[in-house]
Formats: C-alpha cells, structure tokens, sequence
C-alpha cells in the first residue's frame, strides 16, 4: 500500500467534510470492494471511492464516508432524512423515493452521493446518488430521489475486515 494513495484519500475526507480526527496512530490500509476502493482504519471500512455513473453527471471518482464512517464522524452535511416508513424499504436495498423524503440538505446536486437519515433520530441508514436537486427533493411528491449504493445490513456494511 502506498502512503500517498491513503493520504489523499484522508485529506479528501478532511476537505470535503470537515473531519477532525487526524487518523494518526491508526492502521490504515485500502482494499478493493466490487467497483469500490475502501480505506479501513483498524479493520474497519470507513470511507469508499468509485467513479460517478455517466447518467448522473461527468465520470469522476469520488470519496464519501461509508455508514461506519458517517458514524464514527457525526458527518452533518450531504444528507436526506426520510420517515419511519421508507425505513425498512431502504433496509432492504431499495431506493430511496422522494415521497418519503422529509428534510434535505439544500447543498445537494443532482449526481452527489448523499447518505439518508431516519428523520426521527438522525442516524444513518443507506448512502446514494442524488437523482435530484435538493429543492426538487423537497418538492417532489413521487418517483425515485436517491439511487442506493450501501446500506445497514449489506455485504458492505458486513464486512469484517
């Protein structure tokens, strides 16, 4: 494993979330996950890097907590919360559709990956791509408002590095 392949991988997560911890005296390491590349700290997946999908805006890799990560970091920004009925759709693996779409951060793009929260206790349950703008998010009524990637109870999130 290269250092610098991890180090870049850490101040992207510093940058673009405002993560305090400074990871030192952590053992770190990557490893490749499907069409994921994860960086695990102390045997545990806390952030994943893929490629954008073409559909949803221009390919580029992109570095987002997993739901360890969100966990470990209280990450507070590039979120949906939803209610207690989409809840174990999404569980399940389901995307995530507006109508159940309570409360968005209004940062949000359209091909972002977002992580989606449970509106009554705030905790993670799924991460996606946005289909959406934010304020069409709010908005909408119906149809599908985030593509989900990772979510509580997958092969991700069960991993025992």
């Amino acid at each position: 494993m290269r250092i610098k392949v991890v180090r870049k991988l850490v101040e992207i997560l510093y940058n673009d979330f405002g993560i305090e911890e400074k990871l030192e005296g952590v053992f770190l390491e990557t490893a490749e996950f499907g069409d994921l590349r994860l960086l695990i700290a102390d045997k545990e997946p806390i952030a994943m890097s893929l490629v954008r999908p073409d559909d949803l805006g221009n390919e580029e890799e992109i570095t987002f907590p997993t739901l360890r990560g969100i966990l470990r970091w209280n990450i507070e920004n590039r979120w949906c919360a939803v209610d207690r009925g989409a809840i174990p759709f999404l569980m399940n693996g389901a995307d995530c559709m507006a109508a159940g779409v309570q409360i968005v951060d209004p940062d949000i793009k359209r091909g972002d990956l977002v992580w989606i929260r449970d509106e009554e206790h705030g905790k993670p349950i799924a991460i996606g791509w946005a289909l959406m703008e934010s304020k069409e998010m709010d908005e909408a009524s119906k149809g599908k408002a985030v593509r989900t990637i990772h979510w509580i109870g997958d092969d991700l999130w069960a991993i025992d590095a």
